[in-house]
């Protein structure tokens, strides 16, 4: 009933605040993403113009004023949407709830340790609200069918980890026999770096074999590699296929968790049952 009563309630305030920050469907709340995503652009851009030596030594001292307004801007935002739903909890502990967390954490981490205000660019992963901002529906689809996909595949892309981790060591090992120290294989994990390098076919070059059994096993590894990179692509095409659906999804957020992606004709949230 109390939650029945917080959404059916014309004149509840709490509503009227989760229809301006959580809703993109209403005037005011699309204003609202759209200033939201104005300030985190001009936020990230004072972090990098901050990072360039020959322009923070001449506005220093204005890009840490308007750091710290951003940032409080931003928790007072946070604040706000704890205030306006059902269940704060749901919403802290969700991805974008995480992520607005973290995008006002290192202002204040700064003042202990200098220089992680340099983190604050993570706060671009908020951009991700513009899907929603612009009613893009489509991407969001297409971003919960990848979402699944990953999430169907974790096990079999686990054990294709776990496959690559048993090879990278005893191909470290071999090496680490074959080359020595005196060839720069200084130790077992020094060797399995330079055989997850050579893998991944990034080859930086800074350790190489020089014997000719070396070499061999160096060849092998590379051609191992391009076969080796495939295989988590073809585990989560494949689910893809599998899951991949064209049902249709509403940019509505619900008022108690704050979940978004449900679909177009839903009338509960399909995580906590609160009414939508």
């Amino acid at each position: 009933m109390e939650h029945q009563a917080f959404k059916d309630s014309p004149s509840n305030w709490r509503l009227r605040l989760h229809e301006i920050i959580f809703e993109a469907d209403t005037p005011a709340g699309r204003w609202f993403d759209i200033l939201l995503i104005l300030v985190i652009f001009s936020s990230v851009i004072i972090v990098m113009l901050d990072s360039v030596s020959s322009i923070q030594n001449r506005y220093g001292s204005l890009f840490y004023t308007l750091e710290w307004l951003f940032t409080f801007l931003f928790t007072v935002e946070y604040l706000l949407r704890l205030i306006c739903v059902g269940r704060p909890m749901s919403y802290a502990t969700s991805f974008y709830g995480i992520i607005d967390l973290l995008a006002v954490i290192p202002t204040y981490l700064s003042l202990i340790l200098p220089g992680s205000q340099y983190l604050l660019v993570i706060r671009l992963l908020r951009i991700l609200r513009i899907f929603r901002v612009l009613k893009l529906v489509q991407f969001i689809s297409e971003a919960r069918t990848l979402r699944k996909a990953l999430r169907e595949s974790r096990r079999k892309i686990t054990i294709f980890l776990f496959v690559v981790l048993i090879l990278v060591t005893i191909f470290g090992s071999f090496m680490y026999l074959i080359e020595g120290p005196k060839n720069g294989f200084t130790s077992i994990p020094r060797s399995m770096y330079w055989a997850i390098v050579t893998l991944t076919t990034v080859g930086y070059g800074d350790i190489s074999p020089k014997t000719n059994v070396g070499q061999f096993i160096a060849a092998m590894i590379m051609l191992l590699g391009y076969a080796i990179i495939a295989v988590p692509t073809g585990i989560v095409t494949v689910a893809m296929k599998r899951i991949e659906s064209k049902e249709e999804i509403s940019t509505q957020a619900c008022p108690q968790c704050s979940a978004e992606g449900h679909d177009k004709d839903a009338k509960h949230c399909k995580y906590c049952g609160a009414r939508l």
